[in-house]
């Protein structure tokens, strides 16, 4: 049960990681607020794209370890 919950972290953060980068609320945050001398880094396309490089990198390994526990519950299954 814990490493499902596990998986679903993982996939979650992966999705946010993809697509907030990407949204109005990335321009639109407390850091860029608070330090206007942030707003050209964390509007950079680079830097977007490392974020959205990182929700890929979650993803993979969200569903990497979702198989290996369907793998895990067909071999004691078929036991």
């Amino acid at each position: 049960m814990r490493r499902l919950v596990f998986v679903a972290f993982f996939l979650e953060v992966g999705l946010l990681l993809l697509v907030v980068p990407w949204s109005a609320f990335w321009d639109q945050n407390y850091f860029i607020s608070a330090w206007p001398g942030l707003r050209p880094i964390i509007t950079n396309d680079f830097v977007r794209g490392a974020v959205t490089g990182l929700g890929v990198v979650n993803l993979l390994g969200g569903l990497a370890d979702l198989a290996g526990l369907f793998s895990i519950r067909q071999r004691h299954d078929a036991q």
